[in-house]
């Protein structure tokens, strides 16, 4: 499995903050990395990806240049709003300006410019919307300007996303004062422990009441009531200023959400696959991808560093995803091939991802004669007899990739559009699922 994009981006952002040259050990390369990489090189970095698989990363020491062009992120969100909170650690009055694709210009921002006005600094958005767009929304989006200086206090967020909060507790420990964040609201909570996790071995002082991990450790499968309480109680977190990040040398763990796809598929057709390099102590959140298919019957083991799955007779169930939402497209391909119904709920931030995932995955489906219902936050999907189809990926990696599944489940050719945005973080997934015996080609 390749490199997990979430820790590649945190390893970029957290070097390009240190003092000193980092390692960054087989790293993964994909549209997204690059974008961080080219993000943090404009806040003053230095970093040689000359080797694919060492990064080498000569940090700022938290000295953040404002660069006077904008920077573009391109389809990655998390190296928006990860690097909003780097930027906001330039010189008082100093501006950084960012931007990206059409896609990342309608994800939203607005809560994470407000915290990061409360702590110090100013941002802005520069969306030019028209009259009647204002009046239906209040969504602040990209292009946004970032100004500084952080200097700590006390703010309020509710975080429909993770990355939000990622971006908060990696900025304030370089502030000048402590900080104190209360998160009202915390979807996806395995993403920030991956971030508290990096903190960690930097040895970086925090506080957090109550403690993450319960968030992480709670039933997969609890009812969205009790989900939904759980949420409400929301938790703390105290950062000391003043810290600062040191340079490290750090491999890079394969990647979950990647792996999910070889998972679904593997469960649906295939004798035997066996998946390498996949820690499951790391916190990576997708790793319970592989719960919710034992769930439904999927045969799996699980070894020291592998997974093998084999095909099985798969039943419906239903499944919080709330800690999941980019697994969200491929179970719900997988459940279109399993005995009765399935529901994917409490997941309403997919509807703010590269797409509406909701919306886009439940309008594909029905063009395979799938038996699928909207829900606000989540798909209830019946078994059906999936038929063939030409398919639109909406330019989102994981849709085009889980609409592939389908694909690969039926005796008739699927042909997806905008394949191109498998590149975003997977450039390899065809040849990857060819090498298993997938009949697969990516068209020009």
């Amino acid at each position: 499995m390749p490199a997990s994009k979430s820790h590649t981006i945190r390893a970029v952002a957290i070097a390009s903050l240190a003092a000193g040259e980092s390692a960054i050990r087989s790293p993964l390369t994909s549209g997204d990395t690059q974008a961080t990489v080219n993000c943090y090189r404009a806040l003053g970095a230095r970093i040689d990806t000359a080797d694919s698989k060492l990064w080498k990363v000569i940090g700022t020491g938290g000295e953040i240049t404002a660069p006077a062009e904008s920077i573009d992120v391109g389809n990655s969100g998390t190296t928006l709003r990860i690097a909003m909170g780097s930027a906001a650690l330039a010189g008082k009055g100093r501006t950084t300006t960012f931007t990206g694709d059409e896609q990342i210009q309608t994800r939203p921002v607005g809560p994470l410019m407000d915290a990061l006005g409360d702590l110090g600094a100013k941002c802005t958005s520069l969306k030019k919307k028209s009259k009647i767009e204002n009046r239906k929304s209040k969504l602040r989006t990209a292009p946004v300007q970032v100004t500084g200086k952080l200097a700590g206090g006390k703010t309020t967020i509710a975080c429909h996303t993770s990355q939000y909060l990622s971006s908060l507790l990696l900025c304030t420990p370089l502030a000048a004062g402590d900080t104190e964040i209360n998160v009202t609201l915390l979807n996806e909570p395995g993403y920030v422990q991956m971030t508290l996790d990096w903190l960690d071995k930097q040895q970086i002082e925090y506080e957090n009441q109550p403690p993450l991990l319960r968030f992480c450790e709670a039933p997969r499968f609890a009812s969205q009531e009790a989900e939904g309480q759980a949420k409400r109680r929301g938790c703390k977190f105290k950062i000391k200023g003043s810290q600062s990040y040191k340079s490290f040398d750090a491999v890079i763990p394969a990647d979950f959400s990647s792996a999910t796809f070889f998972l679904c598929a593997a469960a649906l057709v295939a004798d035997e696959v066996t998946l390498l390099g996949l820690d499951f102590s790391d916190s990576q959140p997708d790793k319970a991808v592989v719960d919710y298919l034992k769930a439904m019957g999927a045969d799996i083991s699980i070894g020291p560093t592998s997974v093998t799955i084999k095909a099985a007779t798969l039943k419906g169930t239903e499944i919080d995803m709330n800690k999941t939402p980019d697994a969200l497209p491929a179970m719900a391909v997988t459940a279109a091939f399993a005995e009765g119904q399935t529901r994917l709920v409490n997941v309403p931030q997919a509807r703010t991802k590269e797409t509406d995932r909701i919306k886009c995955m439940a309008e594909e489906l029905k063009k395979m004669a799938v038996d699928v219902e909207e829900l606000p936050d989540g798909l209830i999907i019946r078994h059906s007899r999936v038929k063939p189809a030409q398919l639109d990926g909406r330019s989102d990696h994981r849709t085009v990739m889980a609409l592939s599944l389908a694909g690969l489940s039926l005796d008739g050719q699927c042909t997806i559009d905008t394949a191109e945005a498998m590149s975003v973080t997977f450039p390899d997934y065809v040849e990857l699922m060819k090498s298993i015996g997938a009949n697969m080609e990516l068209i020009d």
